[in-house]
């Protein structure tokens, strides 16, 4: 199966465009084969990419060198030029090699004698009676079948926008599936956001899979629903150019590259960025938000509730991910009923108290420092697709626990007082003790969740960077276990894992 994709009349600029899109698909695997008559720009083609793609230094043609391999952040690219390729050569050049740590952009791939992987993008230029324009057909072979039909649309969908002729900037996303990449054009710039909805994965339980169960967005609808909602609040959420929910693209307000990780590590006073995210929370906690969020144009958005089931599910991955990472085997079922039991009355308690709008990834990666507003707003959120109905202080908890960057215990405790002194200020009912408490329990919850899903992101993902969290993660959780609430469950922790500063490598 393949998908094409025809464009006439492409001048140098919008052929440096194009070269743009496509490498924002780039993956390790694949094959990028330039074909046409001497002189229709493959090369010229192949240099925008190796470009785009954050190649340096001059890319001349690769005509008598047959492969020349360029280094960028993402991957090794290898430009190919067969045009005097000799049959024996072939061999000699190590194509299956290049391409199982790179990819490869090839030039003349007919002279290749089929011997090209199957995820392959084809690209035919031809001239046209205009000198300086050219006709180009693309074909997707494997991966790409899909990924060239998104590309059409995603052109399509930018078409209709003031940014169709800006050409696109890679950015690293996350841990998601989602894409990004900057927009840019003279004097003004915007996001884009290219986030293909996700098939559910099989049913784990009740016939649901893991998503459905904890309420994770399977689209972009909640994410424009939302961004809504906290602008009209006054906070600092990207504002929204424009929005396709079927297809899953948006475009959206740049808020820059200030994330908290890369100001701390510039020297910025850890205290000075969480004090003002503590502040946000604080101001967001203690006003129910509406169950439904209007879109424009589309229904409404029903925020979904943080219930027992979904807190229960995402802690369960502790004992489906982590514990068998450190044993070897799968957890027995008496380790895991005596984990549930201990876990769903805590739980059902505090799917019912406190309960506030939760954005649920608050925390370092996805916060923005804006130093040019004031006050909360200062705090720019990234990531809140997720956001539901349930206990304020679990967006707490993901703050001053952040799983990726060290808090200090001492930095945790001074924020804590302040978050419970500025909703104590608001409410008389309020009560710090029982804050404090849900705290404690929603940390380990969380923390518990957070072991799980890097050892899984480990196993099952091959993403073995997230190993490196997992002793800050453990140590968390030892501080939420300490609290007298806890006992029963620190006995169970205490017998079936190792403590933080034991906890072996592990041989994901």
């Amino acid at each position: 199966m393949s998908s094409t994709w025809s464009l006439d009349d492409v001048d140098l600029v919008r052929l440096d465009r194009l070269a743009s899109r496509i490498a924002l698909e780039v993956k390790p695997g694949d094959t990028i084969a330039l074909s046409g008559p001497l002189g229709a720009g493959k090369t010229t083609l192949a240099r925008f990419l190796i470009a785009r793609l954050g190649g340096e230094g001059e890319v001349p043609s690769p005509t008598f060198a047959l492969m020349q391999a360029y280094a960028t952040p993402r991957l090794t690219l290898y430009h190919c030029d067969f045009y005097r390729l000799q049959p024996p050569e072939l061999d000699e050049l190590g194509l299956d090699d290049a391409v199982s740590e790179g990819a490869l952009i090839v030039e003349w791939p007919e002279r290749a004698g089929g011997r090209l992987g199957p995820d392959r993008l084809d690209i035919a230029l031809d001239e046209t009676a205009t000198p300086n324009q050219r006709r180009l057909v693309l074909e997707g072979h494997g991966t790409w079948e899909g990924r060239l039909a998104r590309l059409a649309a995603l052109e399509r969908f930018l078409d209709a926008t003031s940014y169709a002729e800006a050409p696109a900037h890679y950015l690293q996303g996350d841990a998601s599936t989602r894409g990004y990449a900057r927009l840019v054009l003279p004097g003004r710039t915007a996001i884009l956001m290219n986030a293909p909805r996700q098939p559910d994965g099989p049913p784990i339980h009740d016939g649901k899979p893991y998503s459905a169960l904890v309420h994770l967005a399977e689209d972009v609808t909640p994410f424009v629903a939302v961004a809504a909602g906290l602008r009209e609040r006054g906070l600092s959420a990207p504002a929204l150019y424009a929005f396709d929910l079927s297809q899953g693209f948006l475009l959206l307000e740049d808020l820059g590259d200030s994330v908290f990780t890369a100001e701390i590590a510039a020297g910025r006073p850890p205290a000075e960025l969480y004090g003002a995210a503590t502040d946000l929370l604080a101001a967001l906690a203690g006003e129910l938000p509406p169950r439904e969020l209007p879109i424009e144009g589309h229904a409404p958005y029903r925020l979904p509730a943080y219930d027992e089931d979904a807190m229960l599910t995402e802690a369960l991955l502790l004992v489906d991910w982590f514990w068998p990472a450190l044993h070897g085997k799968p957890a027995p079922a008496p380790v895991r009923d005596a984990f549930m039991q201990l876990w769903k009355p805590m739980l059902g308690e505090a799917a019912t108290a406190d309960k506030a709008l939760v954005l649920r990834d608050f925390h370092s990666p996805n916060l923005m420092w804006l130093p040019g507003r004031e006050g909360i707003r200062r705090v720019g959120l990234l990531d809140f697709q997720d956001a539901l109905v349930g206990p304020a202080a679990y967006d707490l908890v993901s703050l001053l626990q952040d799983a990726r960057l060290d808090v200090p215990e001492a930095l945790e405790a001074e924020l804590l007082h302040r978050y419970c002194a500025a909703r104590g200020a608001k409410s008389q009912h309020f009560s710090s003790d029982q804050l404090r408490t849900l705290y404690a329990t929603l940390g380990a919850q969380r923390n518990s969740k957070i072991l799980g899903i890097f050892a899984r992101l480990a196993k099952r993902d091959g993403k073995r960077g997230y190993l490196s969290h997992l002793p800050r993660v453990a140590r968390y959780l030892e501080r939420n276990l300490a609290h007298p609430a806890l006992a029963g469950l620190r006995s169970w922790y205490e017998r079936e894992l190792p403590s933080a500063d034991r906890l072996p490598s592990l041989g994901l």
